[in-house]
Parts: structure tokens; C-alpha cells; sequence
């Protein structure tokens, strides 16, 4: 079982095995349907497309009209739904990639793991790690039977926005901004409009998890990076723009040693959804 990370070595062994699905979660916040056409133009053999927007994201907007961010999670009921669509099955090993270091990818493993399916794993370095490779691309689409796979106990654990703003009057807890350092400043109003961060956080932006080839560090200088942001995983709050990229740090704390931190699924777009939350900018 793969729970982490796979190489492109190893995920080109099991190809055509029925018992694994490969889902390509290649997308883009400012053009969302450049991952979908950049799957039709190729992809990996056997590779679905996963959309971030549609299929690993739920509505908007609450029952009573809350703001729930960008990318707010599905329903566990829906997300079961597509993930059967998907073929998979309680024994399935699932294999996520994108073409940004894992950027998106890492959400459909947490998602996974929300759901308490544990064998699930990001492709290392992504499309650009399998195309180095000279391994195969194809352009036909994969339809896979319906699976089975079943809603069991959470491997993960989430805090809302209610807790954020708590966490400001008693700091039990580290939050951790996983966005770019323009962005976390306030720096950047192309992707968020009302710029800032939350009053505390520390940031760490995702791509700080890689190295220059767009592979994850070590799991020992992940642990040394990570060690200055908080005593315990159990005391950090992973959150980011809108609760995709901030998986990433959670993968990468898995990959660690370091388990056991939240996500904050609606990140800032939900905590500016309200103008009375205070905001920080700058460092």
C-alpha cells in the first residue's frame, strides 16, 4: 500500500493492474478548464480526470446563503458517489497527479483520507517526473467500471472557521498559510481581492516542500523545516487560500513523520467572506 508519495518508476509497473486507479487533478485557479484541456491533449495511460472545481469541491454557498469559500469539501455522501464513479473500491490504490508539484493533486489524497480510504498516494514530481522518465502518454480517455468503495472513520481533522477565530483569543494553536508570500502579505489582489492573512499565521508556502526538480524533500529536512512553526502537529492549523494547497503541507508533514495537524477547509476565502474577522498584512 502507497499512503504518501509514488515514483513514476512504480506507478508505470502497475498500469494496467485493476486494483489501481490513477486520477490527473491538473488544474488552474485563474483558467479552470486548462487542466481538463491539458488531460485531452494527454495524460497518463488509464489516468481520469478529477476536477478540482466540480468533483473535489462542493457548492459555494451553505444552505442559508453562508459563504463557504472557493473550494469548499463536497459532502462526504457526494464525494463517495464520485469517487465510486472513479472505479474504486475499498482495496483500490489510488494514485493522484498534476503537472504543479502536487499542488492539487494532494487534495484528492486528503480527500481520500477524509473518507478513511488509506491507500492513496501523489505521484513524485508529477507529469514533468513521468514524461523525464520517457514513460508513455495517450490521449483516449479510461472509462472504469463503477466501484464500491465505502465511507469509513476519518484518517484527518478539521476545524471551522468558528475555531479559527477562537484560536485568535486563546493561541492553543499554530495556523500555517501554505499560499505565496505576496499572497500571505496581501500583496497580490489578482487571486485575493482583499489581501492579508490571518491575524498569527505563519506561512509556509507550499513549494517550500520541494526541491528544484518539483520532487518532495527528504522526509528528515521536511521535519527540520517544519520544526520552528510549532511544537506538535496536533497544535497546527493548515489552512491557504481556499483549502486545496494547503493538503500539500499536509502531505508533506505525513511524509515527515510529523501526522496529526488540521485542515481548515475554507481558508481565507471564507475567513473574508466576512469583513468583521480581522486580517493581517505585511510580515
Amino acid at each position: 500500500m502507497h499512503t504518501t508519495l509514488i515514483d513514476a518508476a512504480t506507478l508505470s509497473r502497475h498500469l494496467d493492474d485493476p486494483r489501481w486507479v490513477i486520477l490527473d487533478c491538473r488544474h488552474d485557479l485563474i483558467h479552470p478548464h486548462a487542466g481538463h484541456d491539458s488531460f485531452a491533449i494527454g495524460h497518463i495511460a488509464g489516468a481520469q480526470f478529477a476536477n478540482v472545481d466540480t468533483d473535489l469541491s462542493g457548492a459555494k454557498s451553505a444552505a442559508d446563503g453562508k459563504f463557504l469559500g472557493r473550494h469548499p469539501l463536497p459532502g462526504r455522501a457526494a464525494l463517495i458517489q464520485t469517487l465510486r464513479g472513479f472505479g474504486i473500491n475499498d482495496d483500490t490504490q489510488v494514485v493522484a497527479y498534476d503537472a504543479h508539484g502536487g499542488m492539487f493533486a494532494a487534495r484528492l489524497w486528503w480527500l481520500l483520507r477524509w473518507v478513511g480510504h488509506p491507500a492513496v498516494a501523489v505521484l513524485d514530481g508529477g507529469l514533468v517526473a513521468w514524461q523525464a522518465a520517457g514513460l508513455p502518454m495517450v490521449t483516449h480517455a479510461e472509462r472504469r467500471t463503477p466501484g464500491a468503495i465505502s465511507e469509513r472513520a476519518s484518517l484527518v481533522s478539521t476545524v471551522a472557521v468558528d475555531d479559527v477565530l477562537a484560536n485568535l483569543s486563546t493561541h492553543a494553536r499554530t495556523v500555517v498559510d501554505a499560499r505565496a508570500a505576496d499572497r500571505y502579505r496581501g500583496e497580490n489582489e489578482t487571486i485575493d481581492p482583499v489581501g492579508g492573512h490571518i491575524p498569527g499565521a505563519k506561512n509556509r508556502f507550499f513549494k517550500d516542500n520541494l526541491t528544484p526538480d518539483g520532487r518532495f524533500k527528504d522526509a528528515a529536512q521536511l521535519k527540520a523545516e517544519f520544526a520552528p512553526l510549532f511544537d506538535e502537529p496536533s497544535q497546527a492549523i493548515m489552512q491557504c487560500g481556499s483549502g486545496v494547497t494547503a493538503c500539500h503541507n499536509l502531505l508533506a508533514l505525513e511524509v515527515a513523520g510529523l501526522p496529526g495537524a488540521a485542515l481548515y477547509p475554507g481558508s481565507w476565502s471564507e475567513w473574508v467572506g466576512d469583513p468583521n474577522r480581522p486580517v493581517a498584512t505585511g510580515n
